[in-house]
C-alpha cells in the first residue's frame, strides 16, 4: 500500500505544486512601455522619401518601413533607395534605460556598419557617433529627426570636423507618411 501511494500520489502532488506556482506567478511588466520608449513612435510607419538629386532639379526617391518588433522593445527600419540609389539597409534602435540614451545599429548592402547613441532634445531626436576619416582625422556624424508632425518629418545626415561646433548637412531627406 505504501508503495502504491508513493507511486501514484507523489508524482500527482509534485505536478500539482508546480502548477499552482505557475498559476500564481504574475507576468513581469514589459520594460519597454516607459515614456522614453515611446519617443521613437513618431517614426513608426510606411514612408515615402524624397531628397535632392545629384543634379539641380533632380529628386531622389525612396521608401522606409519602420515598425516595432520584439514585444515593442525594438524599432526596426527597412530603407530602400529604390531606383534613385542602390542602397538598401536596416537599423535596429532601442532605448538603453541604463545609459538613458537611444542606441541604433545600421547595416546595409554596401557593407556599412554604423552605431549611434543619442536622445530626444528640444523636439529633435539626435543620434551621433565618432568616425575616423580616410586621412585619419576624427569626424562626428549624426542623424537628426526634426520638424516632426503626424504625417511628415525631416531627417538629415550631418558631419562635423570641428568637434561639433558646426555641422554640415550632407543628406537631407523629407519623409511623408504613405496613406
Amino acid at each position: 500500500m505504501k508503495i502504491l501511494l508513493r507511486t501514484i500520489l507523489l508524482p500527482f502532488l509534485s505536478f500539482s505544486c508546480l502548477f499552482s506556482q505557475q498559476s500564481t506567478a504574475q507576468a513581469a511588466p514589459n520594460p519597454c512601455t516607459t515614456a522614453e520608449q515611446k519617443q521613437f513612435d513618431f517614426w513608426v510607419g510606411d514612408w515615402a522619401l524624397t531628397w535632392p538629386g545629384q543634379n539641380a532639379g533632380d529628386v531622389g526617391r525612396g521608401t522606409n518601413n519602420v515598425k516595432r518588433i520584439l514585444d515593442g522593445c525594438v524599432v526596426q527600419e527597412s530603407f530602400s533607395g529604390q531606383d534613385s540609389m542602390p542602397m538598401r539597409g536596416t537599423s535596429f534602435s532601442v532605448f538603453d534605460a541604463t545609459a538613458g540614451k537611444w542606441k541604433q545599429t545600421w547595416v546595409d548592402n554596401e557593407g556599412g556598419y554604423l552605431d549611434f547613441a543619442g536622445e530626444l532634445k528640444d523636439r529633435q531626436l539626435i543620434l551621433q557617433r565618432e568616425a575616423t576619416g580616410k586621412d585619419g582625422t576624427k569626424i562626428l556624424q549624426r542623424m537628426v529627426w526634426k520638424n516632426i508632425t503626424a504625417n511628415e518629418l525631416d531627417w538629415s545626415w550631418e558631419a562635423s570636423r570641428d568637434g561639433g561646433k558646426s555641422w554640415q548637412v550632407l543628406w537631407p531627406i523629407h519623409y511623408k507618411r504613405k496613406s
